[in-house]
């Protein structure tokens, strides 16, 4: 279930845990990685987002939690597992980034709205793709020119693009409430690191 702050800065941290604790997905686990991510540091805004995916016969889930803080991006996943010949118990994974906002390159948010032409409606699904440089794709292809009887070889073109978190949520998915959290978000990230 994603959710969202909107209190005072005190009240920020508790609202986090009590999200975390709702969707009932290891919460000490994922609560202990976010603390300690945090450092201290006041929740300025924050956004959990659960997903189960399924897998043959199995259900396997997925915890996504990112925070703002006055000065950082803090990330966190968590996946569970099941044994293997290292770890024979089922178990989860949980990691964290923090990313310093004067990093943050680009903020992306993408709405989709159905029938936009009946009057304004909220937002169906929405995707935050943040940047910070830390990773890079590069999409190319074979460069050509208007010729259609060239034969020389012109190399290659491309794009190339920083996605190093993408999150795509949807109201018929994640309920009515997933979008607006998420654009929440975004506008909370957008407003702490705007130039």
């Amino acid at each position: 279930m994603p959710t969202r702050a909107r209190a005072h800065e005190g009240d920020r941290h508790a609202e986090l845990q009590a999200a975390i604790n709702r969707t009932g997905y290891y919460p000490e686990v994922v609560s202990d990685a976010v603390t300690d991510a945090l450092g201290g540091e006041p929740v300025v805004s924050y956004y959990v987002h659960h997903e189960p995916t399924f897998e043959r016969d199995e259900v396997r889930r997925h915890q996504t939690v990112i925070v703002l803080t006055p000065s950082r991006l803090i990330l966190a996943h968590t996946d569970e597992h099941a044994g293997d010949d290292l770890l024979p118990e089922p178990y989860t994974s949980t990691s964290t980034e923090a990313v310093s906002l004067r990093a943050v390159a680009s903020v992306v948010v993408t709405r989709m709205t159905t029938n936009p032409t009946a009057g304004p409606r909220p937002p169906a699904e929405a995707v935050l793709t943040i940047g910070w440089g830390a990773v890079s794709r590069i999409d190319l292809e074979p460069a050509g020119c208007s010729d259609p009887q060239c034969e020389a070889d012109h190399g290659y073109t491309g794009t190339s693009s920083s996605d190093d978190f993408s999150l795509r949520v949807s109201a018929a998915a994640d309920g009515t409430d997933a979008v607006g959290g998420l654009l929440s978000f975004a506008a909370s990230l957008s407003a702490l690191t705007r130039g």
